[in-house]
């Protein structure tokens, strides 16, 4: 899954495992994760050694979906690790523990990562790529945003359109001063604050505007268009 940040993929996830009635196990990927941080690792205690499954081999076995989030943050020498669960072979070897994982007939296994942070550096290898069927996420269209925005924090379908609208702004400003436009989380957190009781406009500069960009002249230019929105 592709898109950017705030869209809603990890809700994606989150409402396809409830509706499959599957089990979730959800790794937050960063550039310090190893491979046996996802298969397992040997562990002292009492006793000695004992093996302990990651995330990755829980997740075959019992036949979860595993659901690596910003894959791209990790190493790609560590993400290797998920190949041969991923083609024909649907299999994952703990080399440490010398033991073949056949997958569970119900394991499932999601990436998702914004394309709009990737660089030479931080990109998954074709042969990754080529592993997985793609899905572009992107902002819903407003009329769905703001019914989203509504349902998720019971603010009125006025005040939560007015909070499309900034977003809508800010999202014209990206890549003319912003790497990153206001995300439907952010106006969700916005409408939350207004609905605990702060003011719209102050919601609007905690929630918007300061978080995402610390250039004078774009937080000039948001603030006018939060005042201009809730007059």
């Amino acid at each position: 899954m592709k898109g950017p940040t705030g869209c809603g993929k990890s809700r994606f996830v989150e409402y396809m495992a409830w509706k499959l009635g599957r089990p979730l196990i959800t790794v937050a990927c960063n550039e310090d994760m190893t491979a046996s941080d996802l298969v397992g690792r040997y562990l002292l205690d009492a006793d000695g050694t004992r093996w302990l499954d990651g995330p990755l081999t829980v997740a075959a076995r019992i036949g979860a979906i595993c659901y690596l989030d910003e894959v791209v943050e990790a190493r790609q020498d560590t993400t290797v690790v998920i190949h041969p669960l991923t083609d024909h072979r649907r299999i994952l070897p703990l080399d440490k523990k010398g033991e073949l994982v056949p997958a569970h007939p119900d394991f499932q296994l999601v990436i998702s990562y914004n394309p709009g942070y990737q660089s030479l550096m931080k990109d998954l290898k074709q042969s990754t790529k080529q592993r997985f069927t793609g899905f572009d996420f992107d902002y819903p269209e407003p009329a769905v945003e703001t019914e989203i925005v509504t349902r998720e924090t019971g603010v009125d379908p006025g005040t939560a359109g007015r909070l499309v609208t900034i977003g809508h702004a800010a999202r014209n400003l990206k890549g003319h001063g912003l790497d990153e436009g206001i995300s439907t989380r952010l106006l969700v957190y916005a409408a939350t604050l207004i609905r605990g009781g702060v003011a719209p406009r102050d919601a609007c500069r905690m929630a918007l505007v300061r978080p995402i960009t610390d250039d004078v002249d774009i937080r000039a230019t948001l603030d006018h268009a939060v005042d201009a929105t809730f007059e």
